[in-house]
């Protein structure tokens, strides 16, 4: 028998170490789901309920796993499909290929039932490659091509395959005119800045005296030489919320996440610092940032393209974190003066931690949210993945989770869109089944697809070695984050028509799926839920019963801004006494004794 296009393309994709293609079938990739038929399920063909799904599923095992994430997609709608996904794959710097099916070459330009122009479709989200198979004589080098692309720029890519062409005999290209070979290898590089600049930045850090390191997702595989340029210099380490497990939490002077959904000492190290050297992060929100002129800045990354945008650096190294790091360390001061800076960078994470531990325990109607998370903490499994929703779920995982050496986790961090908690979640699954996963989402994220996900879960357990997959739930009838903001930044109180949500029996509809399923409508029961999850031998669903009016204040908020805010929705919001309550419960946390003023 003859092999076909798509016949190539799978045996291709298995000798670039491919084992998993998420994606859901339609008729325009017939060809390529008859060839996966021929090649016995190899790489695996993982369905999800939607290709949305499926692009949110591969970019969570390229989080996870290091490796390109694969999906697939029929043409016209499927393909549409998969955008919101690519786009937080994009806008995250995570290597994604999707593998589209296009109406037949026939057809093309005759305005063909789901026919869409896909190169134009998707000649933004994957702008550094994106192409059309039309002929067999393409092939390997346009899929080549585009999967060294995504390693290379971080980024997803697309190929588009008519269905005619899928089912053509496949022939190589030949040694002549206007014919492209190609080739597999694609050997490590690693990039380094020039000595001059190293030595311009190690003027500029042996210079401060108060120094702050802001480390993103970049800084993941320097942890060794972060650790040891933060002790040298006496430095307290920020994250960015994409960095959150790139250093552990149990380091004294690591003041956790930065910007709204952050934590006082960050915002502290911040605002007070004299020098900042930022490493493999490129956060947006300048105005959590050194005000300009008071700090002197340094900046690494690997992308010439995202250095110098967020602060008025004096030198972009543009180099691999740990090669950089590497040439650096030896440069700087090592008979640095006293230790003031630092022991006050420690004694604000030592305070802040027992702020949020009189957070957490903080009582509300029904559960203080807050005090879900901090439960789970302790109970964490040494080697968990931790994914979050975006959303008031959001802060939580960054205030109240302890990210210690050996846990990976992960969010939406820059298109911050709804829904991919429970796919990456699923996505990390079949990068790590020896790992538990743990997806914590809010109902709003839940009600809008990670229902259905639940589907995908139940239908891949059994291959997983470690089938165990936590589905958390805070479940307070509100799309909370969204209302937090309308009341904070609008001055306007709650609109039920667009912020109130149904209530739904969560738990139950996992027990439907044959899955664990657990509802918590009692403080003194949250802990017992987690256990349960976390013993479970399978994916569970522990939904709890969190209230509404537990606000997510942001680490700079003042008593005036507090008022502020009370006074604004005191006009009409449904919810204003409870909001108002616990807001001034919380936010009293700060000044109780310990905490100097």
């Amino acid at each position: 028998m003859s092999t076909k296009v798509s016949d190539h393309i799978l045996e291709r994709l298995r000798e670039w170490g491919v084992e998993h293609v998420f994606g859901y079938p339609g008729d325009g990739i017939n060809g390529l789901l008859a060839a996966w038929g021929r090649a016995e399920n190899q790489p695996r063909f993982v369905q999800s309920r939607h290709e949305e799904m499926s692009a949110f599923e591969a970019v969570g095992y390229a989080k996870f796993s290091g490796r390109i994430g694969v999906c697939a997609a029929t043409s016209g709608p499927g393909a549409i499909h998969l955008l919101n996904g690519l786009y937080d794959a994009k806008l995250d710097h995570v290597p994604v290929l999707a593998i589209v099916g296009q109406t037949h070459r026939t057809a093309m330009g005759g305005s063909y039932q789901q026919e869409v122009d896909l190169h134009t479709l998707f000649k933004d989200v994957a702008s550094e490659f994106v192409e059309t198979v039309t002929v067999p004589e393409q092939l390997p080098n346009v899929l080549d091509r585009a999967i060294r692309t995504a390693y290379a720029r971080r980024c997803p890519t697309a190929i588009i395959i008519p269905g005619d062409v899928q089912e053509l005999d496949y022939s190589a290209p030949t040694h002549e005119f206007k014919m492209v070979p190609s080739s597999l290898d694609r050997s490590a590089w690693t990039a380094v800045p020039s000595q001059e600049s190293l030595e311009r930045a190690a003027e500029i850090l042996n210079s401060g005296e108060k120094p702050a390191i802001l480390i993103g997702q970049g800084a993941a595989g320097a942890r060794p030489e972060v650790e040891r340029i933060a002790e040298l210099l006496g430095a307290g380490v920020a994250k960015a919320l994409l960095g959150k497990d790139a250093l552990s939490d149990e380091l004294p002077y690591v003041t956790g996440s930065i910007g709204l959904l952050g934590t006082r000492p960050s915002y502290e190290l911040m605002r007070d610092c004299d020098t900042l050297l930022t490493i493999g992060s490129s956060f947006p929100y300048t105005q959590f940032l050194p005000e300009f002129g008071k700090a002197r800045g340094v900046q690494i990354d690997i992308d010439p393209h995202m250095v110098g945008m967020r602060y008025p650096y004096e030198v972009n190294l543009v180099g691999d974190a740990k090669a950089t790091l590497q040439r650096l360390i030896p440069m700087l001061d090592v008979e640095r003066g006293g230790r003031d800076w630092h022991d006050t960078v420690c004694g604000n994470v030592k305070r802040w931690r027992e702020v949020m531990e009189r957070r957490a325990q903080l009582s509300a109607d029904p559960i203080n949210p807050e005090y879900v998370a901090h439960v789970l903490d302790p109970l964490l499994p040494d080697n968990a993945i931790v994914t979050s929703d975006s959303g008031s779920t959001a802060n939580w995982y960054a205030r109240h989770l302890t990210m210690r050496p050996g846990m990976r986790s992960s969010l939406s961090g820059t298109l911050a869109t709804m829904g991919p908690g429970v796919p990456y979640a699923i996505g990390a699954k079949f990068a790590h089944p020896d790992r538990p996963a743990i997806a914590l989402v809010g109902d709003g994220a839940m009600q809008m697809n990670g229902m259905a996900e639940l589907i995908t879960a139940a239908k891949y357990r059994d291959l997983w070695e470690d089938p165990r997959l936590i589905v958390a739930i805070w479940n307070n009838h509100d799309l909370n984050q969204v209302t937090w903001e309308m009341r904070a930044m609008e001055g306007a109180p709650s609109f039920l028509p667009s912020q109130q949500l149904p209530d739904v029996q969560y738990a139950a509809f996992a027990r439907s799926l044959g899955l664990t399923g657990i509802r918590v409508e009692k403080p003194e029961d949250v802990e017992a839920a987690w256990r349960a999850g976390l013993q479970a031998d399978g994916p569970a669903v522990l939904e709890f019963l969190t209230d509404p009016a537990v606000p997510p204040i942001p680490p700079h908020a003042t008593w005036e801004q507090m008022e502020a805010t009370a006074a604004s929705v005191l006009k009409g919001d449904a919810d204003r006494a409870s909001m108002v309550k616990q807001g001034f419960k919380a936010k009293v946390q700060e000044f109780l004794p310990g905490r100097e003023k």
